[in-house]
């Protein structure tokens, strides 16, 4: 065993009770955890600066001086120290509330100190309150390190004296035990072509720099390898699917298929749809595992191609699932599939959780007897008692709705994989598939059918809000509908949030007098509640639905042309798209009007502006992965896939592309890393990655 994964708490300076803080609060349980654990910033202290220089109170300086004076006032809790502090040019005081004895002791009178901290103005006078404070020996003046590491910490850690100061410590600790046990990662090819320093130089460099520019070829060094690895680990497991991972073939194109493109199909598929289908099709006559990730659009299509890989399953012999995340959803997925689906001969079911227990029995017996063709279902599909005699297709809609692990329930323990399909209809920008779905076969639909059309987006403040309740009974006299989302169902003590009961008995006062219909949706309501105030809406009963965010996701009523979004600037970019992409999918032309205060932040804004500016998802995405990072627009079942300790996948695209394209090539030359000029990279994949990313035949 390397002296790397020694247990933490066998370090100088830590021992069991601070392991098992580090363990609980930062995930750090060997020295390479610690030494993985690197600065978020770092404070240049090479500059010294003098008393009388100080007119900045916003940022930490560095002074030399001598200690002239201290006293403790107070008693008890109130106790503290006071020391004056002096240079040539004036004198500071140092105040310290906490370790006083100790402090006391270390600070005399007469000696000098290097002092780094914050200085703070209390009327005429300068203090700094618990600055650092070293002794300045023999007169060097130099810190010992210019370009100061600053790491995070917890409440818990800092109490244990585990700050950043002590992680910096404990640190010198880990890189003194085991510098000379840091082996390098790289081939010596990829070392020379993009002029990397050694593994073991890049960690000490990155934790105590000499100088900015020794820090950035370390970063640089640091992030290829992190980004380098993940993607080894995703495209070592997609190529080994892809020569593995048996599944059936589907090999005949039949009648139902023919019937539905023919008879059901009443328009033209547009090229991009073709070349979608055209990768399933290669895909199920493989006779490997499909893992194939269809992203696209809100109204893009992607709802087409999955009946009509549903058919080629049937024709195939095999039983597919379709799994939704919301029952409305499951529900219209059944009801257009249902239309046609006596005809070709396929039998379709839906299963929810609110299915009769009698019925539910019948499904299961009918599933495991071979006679269903299709389930249609929400996570009642991945309960423990459905099993199926024969199923060859899986598709998941709305696949970030999901845990991993819930996913998978549908297909583990088969000798014989079924293939799998996950959509979304939330665009994930390019970096990030790389990424989080790195493994998966991506298909695009980047076009939209030529019968949808652009839907306009215009920002309003609330002084407007009449302006669009106008246009809104123009628009409803024309016999058209409208969604009006609110972001909470109360009002909120703390948030000034528009509410939804609020917001819909003031819409009532204002268009139920002029004959206009009213229904209201909300999470809170029953499931039977929900369905009958969606079908009223469906069916044109009421003309406005007044929702929350219930409706993001799937709903498809051709009628309804406008989206009224309240208070929009607490919204995100993904639901603003998600939520416009509900109007805008039959022919006529459609609004979405963005209502927000007059007092906007500045993401805020750029968040507005994209929406008005854009009705590209891809583009929005971008804007989004800029604005909030890829933890929070994966969402958080999928953040912790990443894991990425140093590398950011906005700042570091360029890089990512590199990395990717080194694994791609090794892959393609050595998949299983025998070469011996890959041995360095082969030792560090099978100790250190080789078990880390496992979600790939379940993503």
């Amino acid at each position: 065993m390397s002296i790397l994964d020694t247990k933490i708490e066998f370090l100088k300076g830590v021992g069991p009770k601070r392991a098992s803080l580090l363990n609980e609060e930062l995930r750090i349980f060997t020295f390479s955890d610690l030494l993985n654990f690197f600065p978020y910033r770092y404070v240049d202290r090479s500059k010294i600066h003098t008393i009388n220089t100080i007119k900045s109170f916003d940022v930490d300086i560095q002074l030399i001086g001598n200690i002239t004076n201290k006293k403790k006032i107070g008693v008890g809790r109130k106790n503290r120290l006071v020391v004056d502090f002096v240079d040539s040019t004036g004198v500071v005081q140092l105040i310290f509330f906490k370790r006083i004895k100790w402090i006391d002791d270390f600070i005399q009178i007469g000696n000098k100190y290097l002092l780094f901290g914050r200085p703070k103005k209390y009327g005429s006078s300068i203090s700094f309150v618990h600055p650092e404070i070293e002794i300045v020996e023999n007169g060097n003046k130099k810190n010992r390190y210019p370009l100061y590491p600053l790491y995070h910490s917890t409440e818990k850690l800092t109490k244990s004296g585990l700050n950043s100061k002590g992680i910096s410590k404990i640190i010198i600790n880990v890189l003194e035990s085991t510098l000379n046990s840091i082996v390098e990662s790289l081939s010596d090819s990829i070392i020379n072509k993009y002029k990397f320093s050694s593994r073991k130089l890049a960690f000490s460099t990155i934790h105590f720099p000499e100088n900015l520019e020794k820090l950035n070829k370390a970063i640089h060094r640091m992030k290829f390898e992190e980004l380098f690895f993940l993607q080894i680990s995703l495209l070592k497991q997609k190529r080994i699917r892809k020569i593995k991972m048996k599944s059936h073939i589907f090999n005949k194109v039949g009648p139902s298929f023919n019937i539905f493109y023919k008879q059901y199909l009443d328009f033209q598929l547009t090229n991009a749809q073709k070349k979608v289908m055209k990768e399933i099709q290669n895909d199920m006559t493989s006779g490997f595992q499909m893992n194939r990730l269809l992203q696209g659009d809100v109204g893009s299509g992607k709802t087409v191609i999955a009946i009509m890989s549903i058919i080629l399953s049937f024709d195939n012999g095999f039983q597919s699932c379709l799994m939704a995340p919301t029952e409305i959803l499951a529900k219209q997925h059944f009801d257009s599939i249902n239309n046609f689906a006596r005809n070709i001969g396929l039998n379709v079911v839906l299963l929810t959780g609110k299915t009769k227990k009698q019925i539910k029995n019948q499904i299961i017996s009918d599933l495991i007897n071979n006679e269903i063709d299709l389930i249609i279902g929400t996570h009642a599909l991945i309960e423990d008692n459905i099993k199926f005699k024969n199923l060859g297709l899986v598709i998941i809609d709305e696949q970030h709705k999901f845990g991993v692990s819930q996913r998978a329930k549908l297909w583990t323990n088969k000798y014989i994989l079924p293939h799998v399909l996950v959509m979304t209809a939330t665009p994930i920008p390019r970096t990030l598939a790389m990424t989080a779905y790195g493994d998966l076969d991506l298909s695009v639909i980047d076009e939209l059918p030529p019968n949808r059309k652009k839907v306009e987006t215009i920002h309003k403040y609330d002084r407007e809000i009449n302006v669009v309740y106008n246009f809104l009974y123009r628009e409803l006299k024309n016999n058209k509908q409208v969604y009006i989302v609110y972001p909470l169902i109360e009002a909120s003590k703390v948030l000034d949030y528009k509410n939804l009961l609020q917001g819909y008995e003031n819409l009532k006062s204002i268009f139920e007098q002029k004959g206009i219909r009213i229904s209201m949706m909300h999470g809170r309501l029953k499931k039977d509640q929900k369905q009958l105030e969606m079908d009223k809406f469906l069916n044109n009963d009421t003309q406005i639905l007044v929702a929350t965010t219930v409706i993001e996701v799937g709903v498809n009523i051709p009628n309804a042309t406008i989206m009224v979004i309240q208070n929009a600037e607490k919204f995100g970019l993904s639901q603003l798209h998600q939520l416009r992409g509900r109007v805008g999918r039959g022919s006529d032309k459609s609004y979405c009007f963005l209502v927000t205060s007059n007092k906007l932040s500045s993401d805020a804004k750029v968040r507005l502006r994209a929406m008005v500016n854009s009705s590209d998802g891809f583009k929005i995405a971008e804007t989004d992965l800029h604005l909030r990072g890829p933890g929070d627009v994966l969402g958080t079942r999928q953040s912790g896939l990443l894991n990425l300790k140093i590398s950011n996948l906005v700042q570091d695209r360029d890089l990512l592309y590199s990395a990717r394209d080194e694994a791609d090539k090794l892959l393609n030359d050595d998949l299983y890393l025998k070469n011996i000029k890959n041995l360095k990279i082969r030792n560090f994949f099978l100790k250190y990655h080789q078990k880390q990313l496992k979600w790939g035949i379940v993503s």
